[in-house]
C-alpha cells in the first residue's frame, strides 16, 4: 500500500508539475481568474478539474474554479452521478441542461460524424453559462496527444498545418478557452484516472463512432509510440518551436524579398 501511495503521489505531482509549467509558458491560469472547468464525465476532465484544485492550493494568488457540465440529454445519461460527485469533492457546480442530442440526430446522417456539429453546439451554450456566471476563462480537457493528433488530422485531411492552441480567443474575442494540459500525455492521464477510481460517464452520441479519422491518427501515434518512445513529445515539442523561413508559407515569411547580401563576411 506504501508503495502504491507513493507511486500515486509521484504520479500526481508530476502531472501537477506539467500543468503549473504550461500555465506559466501560455499565461493560462493567473492572479484574480474564475476558472469555469467544463466537465464532461471523460477521465480528462476528471484529471483536469482534480489538478486545477491542486493548482489552486498552492498558487500564491486568488483564484476562483467552477465546474460545469452539460446535460446534452443523450439517452441512458445517469444524471445523478456527476452532482454526487460534485459534492463530495466540495466544488462549486452547475449542471446545464440542454437537448442537443436531438439536434445532432436529427440534422446529422446515420453513420456519419456528429462531433464537428456537436461540439458547435456545446461550445456556443458553454460560451454562454461562462458569461452568466462571471468566468473569463473556460478550461477544456485536452491533452498533448490530442493536439499532436488534431495536428495530424489538419495535414492530412485539412491542408493545413495547425493544431490546437493551449490558449485561444474566440472568434468574437470574448472568451479566452485554456487547455491546462497541454503538456501531459494521455496515457498518464488513464494511469490517473484508475488510481483516483473515477466515476466514468462514456459518451454514448460520439464517442462509440470507430469510423472517426481521429481514431486512426491515434492509432498510428500509438504504434510510434511503441517502436519509437518520445516521438509524440517531440512532435509536441516541434509546435513550441516553428522555423517559418524553413517552411512554405508567403504569408509568415517573405521569400520573394529573401536577396542574396552585398556584404563580404568577416571571418
Amino acid at each position: 500500500m506504501a508503495i502504491q501511495n507513493q507511486s500515486f503521489n509521484q504520479l500526481e505531482n508530476k502531472l501537477r508539475r506539467q500543468m503549473a509549467k504550461a500555465s506559466g509558458d501560455f499565461g493560462l491560469i493567473e492572479a484574480g481568474d474564475r476558472i469555469m472547468v467544463c466537465l464532461s464525465g471523460g477521465k480528462d476532465s476528471y484529471a483536469m478539474l482534480s489538478l486545477l484544485q491542486l493548482i489552486k492550493k498552492k498558487a500564491p494568488f486568488d483564484l476562483d474554479l467552477i465546474a460545469v457540465n452539460l446535460d446534452q440529454k443523450q439517452p441512458g445519461f445517469p444524471t445523478h452521478v456527476l452532482p454526487d460527485y460534485l459534492k463530495a469533492i466540495d466544488i462549486d457546480y452547475k449542471i446545464i441542461e440542454e437537448d442537443t442530442y436531438s439536434i445532432v440526430k436529427e440534422v446529422i446522417p446515420e453513420g456519419k460524424t456528429t462531433c464537428g456539429l456537436c461540439s458547435r453546439l456545446r461550445r456556443a451554450i458553454l460560451y454562454r453559462v461562462a458569461d452568466e456566471l462571471g468566468c473569463n476563462k473556460l478550461a477544456l480537457g485536452h491533452h498533448q496527444d490530442d493536439l499532436v493528433e488534431t495536428l495530424f488530422l489538419n495535414m492530412f485531411f485539412g491542408a493545413k498545418l495547425k493544431a490546437m492552441p493551449p490558449k485561444l480567443l474566440s472568434d468574437d474575442g470574448q472568451h479566452v478557452v485554456i487547455r491546462p494540459m497541454a503538456y501531459i500525455r494521455e496515457k498518464d492521464l488513464i494511469a490517473y484516472a484508475e488510481l483516483k477510481d473515477y466515476p466514468i460517464i462514456p459518451c454514448n452520441l460520439c464517442g462509440s463512432q470507430e469510423n472517426l479519422q481521429r481514431q486512426a491518427i491515434k492509432h498510428m501515434l500509438l504504434q510510434w509510440d511503441l517502436i519509437n518512445p518520445g516521438r509524440v513529445e517531440n512532435i509536441a515539442k516541434a509546435m513550441c518551436n516553428v522555423v517559418p523561413s524553413h517552411l512554405s508559407d508567403t504569408d509568415l515569411f517573405d521569400f520573394i524579398g529573401l536577396k542574396k547580401s552585398n556584404h563580404l563576411k568577416v571571418i
